[in-house]
């Protein structure tokens, strides 16, 4: 079944390309795929009880109504992708690899190539966990396309099962490095707000009383001297965009986060500065804990640099 979305776009994206504005709010999408769709007149504007295409080089007007149409995605079939991988940790049932910003976690549409399940597939052969099929081998837990930072994939099926476990129960040690708007006066701040899906954008995550429950805890690293602060955020439970949609809700969106922050970034920045940078968890087969850290990427000390 076709996908809808509609948009009615605000001062803050007039003359903004269609198509950027688009790949931002449907971050899981390519640009180029965003451009497809609008070659195939799946983007359109709706005025006065009609639609007329619209192309990916069209400047919004505050005002515009703009429709897209996402087709069903055809079943993949993936292909291993001789990709370099940064790996951290790796035995006969666990991989854990350090993905770098803009990396797509598995394909999806618009991202059928240069996924990390790619990446794996020519690196693992037929040594993934089967348990999410195969669009998803090994994946136990993913990070979004603009995080950058460490995740662990599964080999075997008894060790997903065992990994699933442990994120299911919560007992996965992740902490986050992040820049976000506004000091903090506090050390420490916990949010403990339910997440659920956006009621009127599916692509988007919500504080919902009857959502799930989440928790992050934040810790305070550094205010930095223009109005940014440099903070690391410990996950309790592991909700989609949790850090993310937390941290908005209490006026501290992350630097560059199209989607939950400010739409005008004042820095060129390519998405959200979040990094994972610590993952600790007991190895699902020998019962060994293991724990491993990423330093920040160069983008990120460099910013911190310019931001004080």
């Amino acid at each position: 079944m076709d996908t809808f979305y509609e948009y009615k776009i605000e001062n803050d994206f007039a003359n903004v390309r269609l198509d950027r504005f688009l790949s931002d709010e449907l971050s899981e999408m390519s640009r180029s795929y965003i451009q497809k769709l609008c070659d195939e007149g799946k983007v359109t504007l709706v005025a006065d009880g009609s639609e007329r295409p619209l192309k990916a080089s069209y400047k919004l007007k505050a005002g515009d109504e703009v429709k897209i149409i996402v087709p069903e995605p055809e079943k993949l079939e993936i292909t291993a992708e001789d990709i370099p991988l940064n790996i951290v940790y790796e035995d006969d049932d666990l991989i854990v690899i350090d993905k770098p910003q803009g990396m797509v976690v598995h394909p999806a549409a618009g991202n059928y190539s240069g996924t990390l399940v790619n990446a794996l597939m020519y690196h693992c052969g037929d040594s993934l966990s089967s348990i999410n099929g195969v669009e998803r081998p090994g994946i136990v837990h993913r990070i979004d396309k603009d995080t950058s930072g460490l995740l662990v994939i599964c080999k075997t099926d008894r060790a997903h099962h065992g990994l699933a476990e442990q994120f299911e129960k919560h007992t996965i040690n992740r902490i986050y490095s992040c820049i976000v708007y506004n000091h903090f006066d506090k050390e420490e701040v916990t949010v403990n707000k339910p997440i659920a899906r956006a009621k009127n954008d599916r692509k988007k995550m919500a504080i919902d009383p009857d959502g799930r429950r989440a928790v992050t805890h934040i810790y305070l690293v550094e205010n930095l001297k223009s109005n940014f602060a440099y903070i690391r955020c410990k996950l309790e439970t592991g909700r989609t965009h949790q850090i993310r949609v937390h941290l908005a809700s209490i006026n501290h969106p992350l630097l560059g986060d199209p989607v939950y922050g400010p739409k005008k970034c004042p820095y060129t920045l390519n998405g959200q500065v979040l990094h994972a940078g610590t993952l600790g968890f007991v190895h699902p087969v020998t019962g060994e804990y293991l724990e491993f850290k990423s330093e920040l990427p160069e983008y990120f000390e460099q910013l911190i640099k310019r931001l004080n």
